[in-house]
C-alpha cells in the first residue's frame, strides 16, 4: 500500500472507528458493553469456504458458482467444473459436512491452513467471545451456520427437528442425522424473486382446495380425514387444537398414501389443468402453475401435492422468511443467503430422490397453520440493514456502503461471518492494528472475532457499492 494511501486509511479509520462514539453516547455504551474478550488479540481473516453441488442447484449464472470460483482462486486454487456442473450451496462455518478453513496465525506468513473450527477451538473467548461460550456451552464451534444458494429446480419437502428430536435422530440414525443440533434458519432473497413452500396453509383453504379437487381428495384417500377437517372447519374452526388434528390426519395420510395411486391422481390432475388452461377468476391459478411445475420437475411425486397444502411465498428483493423447528417447508427457485444454527439434520418427505423419513416428519410437525411472517428488516444506520428472527443463533445484517464511504462496524458480542457480494473495499481492524487491511471484492469471506471493531473504506472511484452480508449472534 502507497504512504499516501495508507495516511488517508488511518484518517477514515480514525473517523469512522473515534468520532461515531464521540458523537453518540448511546454507541459508547454498545461498545463498552458489547466488548467480552482482550481487544488487542482480536484479528479478522480470510476463509477458504466449500460449496456444494447438488442437483437441485443452478447450472448457469449462478451466484453460488462465481463467489466459490472467486473463493477459491484467492487461496491460489480453481475449481474443477464445468457448464454441467450444478452449484447449490456456498457453506461458511465450522460444520463438518462443509467446514471453512483458515491460514495459520503461526506460519510466518506461509500457505499452512487450519480448520475454522480448529482456530475457534484454540481461541474461543476471543474468537467467539464470554458470552457466546456461556450462552451455547461450546468452545469450538461457531453458532450458526452461513451459505449462499443457488436454487434451479425444487428442494425436498422437508423440515429440522427441535434439539430433543435431534439428538434422538442422531443416536439412532447417525448416518442421516449427522449432529445432535437443531436448525431455525432464516433466508433472505437477494435475487429478483425467491419462491418457496413455509408452513401450512389456513384449514379452510385446504378445505376449499380438498373439494375442488377431487383429484387431491383421491391422493389423500381417507375420506374420514377429509371430511373431519371439513367438520372442524364448518363449526367455526374456534378449536384449534381440533383443527390441527384434523389437519395432521389429512397430511399424515397424503403423505404415507400409496405411491401408485398418488402418481395417477397427480397425472390425472396434472392433465385436466392443462386442458383447462389458466382462469383469471381462479384464485388458486399460481398455485396449479406451481403445481403443474412441480410435476415436470418430480413427475408422480406425492410432493406435488403440497403446493395445495403449503403456503406458496414469493419473497422480493429485501424481505426475508424465518423457519422454527417442525415447520415443514421447501425452497422452490431463485437464489438466498441463508443463515442457521450449526446442524445439517434435514427430515424430508417428498419431492427428493434422497432418504425419507416421512412418518418421523409428519409425526414431529407442530400443524401451525397460517401464513408465515415475511421480515422487511430494520434499518440500523446509513449503510445497515438488520434482519432478527426470533432465535438467539443468528442474525442476519445487509450492509451496503456507496463509492467514497468510510464505515466504522461496531464490535460484536459473538463472532461474525461475512460474505461480499458485490463490489470492493478496504477492510481494517480498528482493533488490532498488526492485522493488515484486506482489500475484498466478490467471494471474499472474512471471519471477525467477537468483541472486534471494523473499519470499511470504499474508494470514491469505485465503478459500483460494496453489498456484503455479515451474520453473527442474536444475543
Amino acid at each position: 500500500m502507497s504512504a499516501s494511501r495508507a495516511r488517508r486509511l488511518d484518517v477514515y479509520i480514525l473517523l469512522n472507528t473515534v468520532y461515531p462514539y464521540v458523537r453518540n453516547p448511546e454507541k459508547v455504551r454498545l461498545h463498552s458493553s458489547s466488548c467480552d474478550v482482550t481487544r488487542r488479540h482480536a484479528a479478522m481473516r480470510e476463509l477458504r469456504v466449500r460449496h456444494q453441488n447438488y442437483a437441485w442447484g443452478a447450472r448457469w449464472n449462478s451466484a453460488v458458482r462465481a463467489l466459490a470460483s472467486a473463493n477459491a482462486l484467492r487461496f491460489d486454487d480453481a475449481l474443477d467444473d464445468d457448464d454441467s456442473t450444478p452449484f447449490a450451496e456456498l457453506w461458511a462455518g465450522t460444520h463438518s459436512s462443509g467446514m471453512s478453513t483458515t491460514k495459520r496465525d503461526d506460519d510466518d506468513g506461509g500457505d499452512a491452513m487450519e480448520t475454522l473450527r480448529s482456530y475457534v477451538d484454540a481461541n474461543a473467548m476471543r474468537a467467539l467471545g464470554e458470552t457466546c461460550v456461556k450462552r451455547f456451552g461450546t468452545t469450538r464451534d461457531v453458532p450458526f451456520l452461513m451459505k449462499m444458494l443457488s436454487v434451479s429446480t425444487a428442494l425436498s419437502i422437508q423440515a429440522h427437528p427441535d434439539k430433543e428430536t435431534a439428538k434422538r435422530l442422531h443416536a439412532t440414525n447417525p448416518e442421516q442425522y449427522r449432529d445432535e443440533n437443531h436448525k431455525p434458519e432464516m433466508a433472505l432473497c437477494v435475487s429478483e424473486r425467491f419462491e418457496a413452500l413455509s408452513g401450512f396453509e389456513r384449514a379452510e383453504t385446504v378445505k376449499r382446495r380438498l373439494e375442488a379437487h377431487e383429484e387431491l381428495r383421491r391422493a389423500v384417500g381417507d375420506e374420514d380425514a377429509v371430511e373431519a377437517l371439513k367438520r372442524a372447519v364448518e363449526d367455526g374452526g374456534g378449536d384449534e387444537e381440533r383443527v390441527k388434528s384434523a389437519f395432521k390426519r389429512v397430511f399424515t395420510a397424503l403423505m404415507t398414501a400409496d405411491a401408485g395411486r398418488v402418481a395417477a391422481c397427480a397425472e390425472a390432475m396434472a392433465t385436466r389443468l392443462r386442458e383447462e388452461g389458466r382462469r383469471e377468476d381462479d384464485v388458486d391459478a399460481d398455485v396449479s402453475a406451481l403445481f403443474l411445475r412441480l410435476c415436470e420437475q418430480y413427475p408422480g411425486d406425492v410432493g406435488v401435492f403440497c403446493a395445495y397444502v403449503l403456503n406458496y411465498v414469493v419473497l422480493r428483493p429485501g424481505q426475508a422468511m424465518y423457519m422454527a423447528a417442525n415447520e415443514p417447508h421447501a425452497y422452490l427457485s431463485g437464489e438466498c443467503v441463508e443463515v442457521m444454527a450449526t446442524s445439517d439434520n434435514v427430515v424430508r418427505a417428498g419431492l427428493t430422490p434422497k432418504f425419507r423419513d416421512v412418518h418421523v416428519l409428519c409425526s414431529m410437525l407442530t400443524y401451525t397453520l397460517g401464513a408465515p411472517d415475511v421480515l422487511e428488516g430494520e434499518v440500523i444506520d446509513q449503510c445497515t440493514r438488520r434482519y432478527a428472527p426470533p432465535f438467539e443463533e443468528f442474525l442476519l445484517d445487509v450492509v451496503a456502503c456507496r463509492p467514497g464511504v468510510a464505515y466504522g462496524v461496531a464490535p460484536r458480542r459473538g463472532p461474525s461471518i461475512w460474505i461480499i457480494h458485490r463490489g470492493r473495499a478496504v477492510v481494517s481492524s480498528a482493533t488490532n492494528k498488526d492485522r493488515p487491511p484486506i482489500d475484498v471484492a466478490p467471494g471474499v469471506v472474512l471471519f471477525v472475532d467477537a468483541g472486534e471493531e471494523l473499519s470499511i473504506v470504499v474508494d470514491d472511484t469505485a465503478a459500483e457499492s460494496l453489498l456484503a452480508y455479515a451474520s453473527t449472534t442474536n444475543i
